[in-house]
């Protein structure tokens, strides 16, 4: 089960949330215990001179579920979690196979907080502000690519042309 998001709760009351999600979706159950990665709808976001191709985890079964399973991923793929409404969303890393990069977005897309993440890891990463949206890439990739909190991302989840 991963990640753990709060919507402006605590871990605790996020993680009760996602696992009732899984036992009342047996799809969602039977997904994430066959060690089977999800693969989900695709759009193009603008990072400076990059373009990224993210499959886009809208739904609690699909935020639980996320990039679990994954033994690789190309350079410049990832995956954008986008919830209902800003809060304070934390990840965590169990049964994710691969050590990620994380980017905190606000509702323009902006970088609030950035963080690196390690594989199969129950330790909580958070954003520091309320955000709607999440970015995860391949570890080092917002700091080999020189992006930083404050800069803009682009893209049709943020209103914005790439």
């Amino acid at each position: 089960m991963r990640p753990a998001f709060t919507r402006g709760k605590t871990v605790g009351t996020a993680l009760w949330l996602a696992a009732a999600c899984l036992v009342m979706n047996p799809w969602a159950q039977a997904q994430a215990q066959d060690g089977q990665p999800q693969r989900l709808s695709t759009t193009t976001l603008g990072a400076g001179m990059y373009n990224i191709k993210v499959e886009v985890a809208q739904t609690p079964q699909e935020h639980a579920t996320g990039l679990m399973w994954r033994t690789s991923m190309p350079a410049n793929e990832g995956m954008l979690f986008i919830f209902p409404r800003a809060g304070q969303q934390c990840f965590w890393m169990k049964n994710t196979l691969l050590p990620l990069s994380i980017a905190f977005i606000d509702d323009s897309g902006r970088i609030v907080n950035l963080d690196e993440m390690q594989a199969r890891t129950e330790t909580p990463h958070c954003s520091t502000q309320p955000v709607r949206f999440v970015l995860e890439m391949n570890k080092g990739w917002f700091k080999k690519h020189g992006f930083k909190p404050g800069d803009q991302l682009k893209g049709a989840p943020f209103g914005t042309p790439r």
